[in-house]
């Protein structure tokens, strides 16, 4: 009789290790898991997964035992981010205790590589992401975006930011985390502005939200340690103006500036987008997929935000989308 761990990969024992493409899958557990939870990620044949964390939960001590629990599980902890951080509007903004912030941002990387975790992520949002309300379709609550209803909020920080200035802080903070990176063997995947768009939201203008912004960003750091969270999302909503998905990918993959992938769909392009299923937006998403594998991606792809279901059926949508994604992979492999 076969005997198998409580926490076991049901694809892994059917399948056999037959994957060809290089990338991972991943997905969000939280940072304090259940034994239930990290089950649930290696039954939906997981590799991978990713946490944010909590200040407290950031020390170098909580982090091995953390990656020794995943690991026990059968997972790899691929990375793990602090939102106060990686989301800073003092950071961002050169707020006063700009330095504070970025000091503490280097002693979280810093423990990120003593505890052997890689990979982290940031953004410059210091608003996090923008959404409008959605009364699109009641039945399935999805993120909507409507910019005539973004663009007409007041400012968020009592003036207003140009980009030029938000590149000069962008410029002071990344030189002096990237020395703190490269020591610590720690990559920072970049992650664009949501929505990538060529204006100011609450009168801050977005920093990310085109291949030129990527490309100036690498100029800046000069390292192989910044590297980009490619969010699919944002890319198809920004469409032509954030530039040639297909083509993009292709050159940074070549570059091995992706780290981190972001799986979603949308209904269209800006101004106006609501998010959907991976199989109901305006991308046919295996394009993307086989995209991935054919360039040889090596790094994970995540199940981005995508609609809700019920409260009562815990678990449903992001096993609904695991599913469609791992259909994809399987495709894309069956046609390599």
């Amino acid at each position: 009789m076969l005997t198998v761990s409580p926490i076991y990969n049901l694809y892994s024992y059917t399948q056999g290790n037959t994957m060809s493409c290089q990338m991972k899958l991943s997905m969000f557990v939280d940072p304090d898991p259940a034994e239930d939870e990290l089950l649930f990620a290696r039954n939906l044949g997981m590799d991978c997964v990713y946490t944010w964390l909590t200040d407290e939960q950031c020390s170098s001590d909580y982090l091995k035992r953390l990656r020794a629990r995943i690991e026990a599980a059968g997972l790899y902890l691929y990375n793990a981010g602090n939102i106060r951080l990686g989301k800073s509007d003092k950071i961002h903004l050169a707020l006063p205790g700009r330095d504070e912030m970025i000091d503490q941002f280097c002693a979280f990387i810093e423990d990120l590589g003593k505890a052997g975790i890689h990979t982290t992520t940031f953004t410059w949002e210091p608003d996090q992401v923008w959404s409008s309300p959605n009364s699109v379709n009641r039945f399935s609550p999805a993120r909507h975006v409507d910019l005539a209803e973004l663009y007409a909020r007041p400012w968020t920080h009592g003036r207003e930011y140009e980009r030029e200035e938000l590149w000069e802080n962008f410029t002071y903070f990344i030189k002096r985390v990237i020395p703190v990176a490269e020591k610590a063997g720690v990559r920072l995947a970049l992650h664009p502005n949501d929505p990538p768009v060529d204006g100011k939201l609450g009168g801050i203008a977005c920093l990310i939200h085109s291949y030129a912004d990527y490309k100036r960003a690498f100029e800046i750091a000069a390292s192989p340690n910044l590297g980009m969270e490619f969010c699919v999302g944002c890319w198809l909503e920004g469409g032509s103006a954030f530039g040639d998905l297909f083509a993009s990918v292709r050159e940074f993959v070549a570059d091995n500036r992706i780290f981190i992938v972001h799986f979603r769909n949308v209904t269209d392009t800006l101004p106006v987008f609501t998010e959907t299923y991976l199989d109901n937006g305006y991308m046919d998403m295996y394009r993307v997929m086989k995209l991935f594998c054919d360039t040889g991606y090596s790094g994970t792809m995540i199940l981005d935000h995508s609609p809700q279901m019920p409260p009562a059926y815990k678990g449903a949508a992001t096993g609904y989308a695991i599913g469609y994604m791992r259909a994809l992979l399987q495709r894309a492999e069956a046609s390599a």
